[in-house]
């Protein structure tokens, strides 16, 4: 018999269960949302002992083995605007778990070598008022330095569009045709970096391979200063692509050590917002240091990527302290003997973590992937079309990006107006992305609410196709392309997505690297798109977006159809067992990450 009361699904099994509650499937994390919009990991399956002793949870449940109470699933008031006067910021945030049961515990229980171990409590409890304060504190401390060495990233990446404003490609004798070699000889160094800098990452670990990134790379930043023509030209750009290549999945892998899989897709929301906010700031410095034109008898842009260049070496200096190993190894020379957190802290930041996926403790931080993990982790074919969405999604948007300040130059604008004409769109880029990235959380879908940045960009590119923007006017054609530039990328709820659904610490370490190298390689695509014989309209590039945007459309409704098959797949062998074949399953099973029965692909 099974009940529905207040949302959670209660199960009478009479005198079959072994236990009072068994948390199956635990990876429900990956379900479809339920009616009120929460996703399936909020919902417990309780599994009752007894035909008499049917237990439902209303404000709290409570463990066979403790008497300390546990939170009620569905009183996580995850957002500022769903907490209403019946929020109680005292109540119980410790959410039942596999942890919570000694026969399922033991099936999950973490490794011996895992760094956070001597925090690992599964009678720890703690209240929604400790649990936010301490996401607000880990917020400070950590992701707000990840979002400054991310705009230390784009900064230097990106100073080339504000370059080309300068009579860059004049000053080295190259043309556009070089300009996108440039950008393909960078995106195809970046892309063969990304799996070799990601296993040197969990090898060394990231924060002390992150900083050594930011190093190494704002010195080539810096030596741009002496290009002197398409050898010097290209050969900074490989070189910046293989130092930078790999940092953002580094990033991602960090952040995902503190904070749970819905907290971190609405962090790497904020974390690509300082990608923006990097862009804004690069169109005002590049006002200033442009007209620099003339010291010392040098070009603007060589003082542009002198100066950016050595801004991003202080950053990375500073990384080394800031970035500190894991929730329970903040202490430090410069971070206190004490480090960041206390011990209370520490506890809740592990089991929270852990409770909500024990495939976190699988790893230690400083463990390196073997080449057999590697090409295990490569043969994930569950994860392929995610990276198939990160090859071609953001390819329709990219072209019109790369030549916005040249195309602003070619309508008439100065070289100054041309740079502060780029700042809007980046604005309106900020806005959409976040609430793309909130939506998706609040709704519980990932699949459709990525699929709205498609949409939004089709209507843009097909005027720019058929429009005579030669004789239009330049403030129609600037308008128009600012707003196709502001769509809302759904890049964070994709890495976030990525991370979800890899399941094992070996698994998101490729395939973040994968999913990354599949952008990259989508990036190669964009930048040789628009051609030299093709401007100044760019029919045949334009024509070629359209099409890549029709594909798109139809792919992202081919990934929701798989992993919804994939989900029915599961639910029919897991449902047809019993719960002893269940708990013999996960005693005895080789079946690791997503490939366990007991997994759901988030969609």
């Amino acid at each position: 018999m099974e009940k529905n009361l207040s949302g959670v699904r209660a199960v009478d099994l009479g005198g079959a269960a072994s236990a009072q509650f068994v948390f199956a499937p635990l990876f429900s994390l990956c379900l479809p949302p339920d009616s009120s919009g929460l996703t399936s990991v909020k919902m417990a399956t309780v599994l009752v002992k007894g035909a008499e002793s049917k237990v439902y949870a209303t404000e709290s449940t409570t463990s066979l083995d403790t008497a300390a109470p546990l939170g009620y699933p569905l009183e996580e008031k995850r957002f500022f605007f769903q907490r209403t006067k019946t929020y109680n910021p005292e109540a119980i945030a410790t959410l039942p778990s596999v942890f919570d049961d000694p026969d399922t515990a033991d099936k999950y229980k973490p490794k011996d070598d895992w760094e956070n171990l001597h925090r690992f409590d599964p009678s720890a409890r703690w209240s929604w008022r400790e649990e936010y304060a301490l996401i607000r504190k880990i917020d400070l401390r950590i992701m707000v330095w990840a979002c400054i060495m991310f705009m230390a990233l784009e900064l230097d990446r990106t100073n080339l569009q504000q370059a080309l404003t300068d009579n860059f490609l004049n000053d080295l004798k190259l043309i556009t045709d070089d300009y996108n070699m440039g950008n393909t000889v960078f995106k195809l160094s970046f892309l063969c970096a990304e799996l070799p800098s990601q296993l040197v990452s969990k090898w060394m670990g990231p924060d002390r391979w992150i900083p050594a990134q930011l190093c190494l790379w704002s010195i080539v930043a810096s030596t741009q200063f002496w290009l002197d023509g398409r050898a010097s030209f290209l050969a900074c750009r490989a070189l910046l692509g293989l130092l930078q290549g790999g940092f953002i999945p580094d990033v991602i892998l960090y952040l995902s050590y503190f904070y749970k899989h819905h907290e971190l897709n609405l962090r790497l929301g904020f974390f690509w917002t300082m990608m923006s906010v990097a862009d804004i700031m690069s169109g005002f410095l590049a006002y200033g240091i442009l007209h620099t034109r003339g010291l010392h008898g040098q070009a603007g842009w060589r003082w542009l990527f002198l100066l950016e260049g050595l801004l991003t070496l202080v950053v990375g200096i500073f990384s080394f302290a800031l970035m500190p190993a894991g929730p329970c190894q903040t202490a430090s020379w410069f971070r206190g003997k004490n480090g960041w957190f206390s011990e209370r802290e520490e506890i809740i930041m592990v089991n929270r973590i852990i409770r909500e996926d024990p495939s976190k403790s699988s790893m230690h931080n400083r463990q390196p992937i073997t080449p057999r993990l590697l090409f295990k982790s490569l043969q994930d074919f569950d994860l392929w079309p995610l990276y198939i969405l990160g090859l071609l999604f953001q390819v329709p948007a990219t072209p019109p990006q790369q030549y916005l300040t040249l195309s602003l130059k070619n309508l008439g604008f100065d070289t100054f107006q041309s740079n502060l004409l780029a700042i809007p769109w980046t604005v309106g880029h900020i806005i959409t992305m976040l609430a793309l990235t909130y939506a998706a959380e609040v709704f519980g879908e990932l699949t459709l609410t990525s699929l709205v940045g498609q949409i939004w960009l089709l209507p843009f590119v097909i005027y720019l196709n058929v429009a005579d923007t030669a004789n239009t006017n330049r403030w129609v054609i600037w308008t128009v392309t600012t707003l196709l530039l502001s769509y809302p990328n759904a890049h964070p709820i994709q890495v976030g997505w990525n991370s979800r659904n890899s399941n094992t610490v070996r698994s998101r370490t490729v395939s973040a690297a994968c999913y990354n190298m599949f952008v990259q390689a989508g990036g190669i695509i964009s930048s040789n798109i628009y051609r030299s014989d093709d401007a100044p309209l760019y029919r045949r590039g334009n024509k070629a977006l359209i099409g890549v945007l029709a594909g798109n459309i139809l792919l992202y409704l081919l990934t929701k159809a798989y992993y919804v098959s994939r989900n029915k797949q599961r639910d029919r062998k897991w449902d047809a067992m019993t719960d002893q074949e269940r708990l013999h399953y996960l005693a005895t099973t080789t079946d690791e990450g997503n490939k366990r029965l007991d997994f759901r692909f988030q969609h």
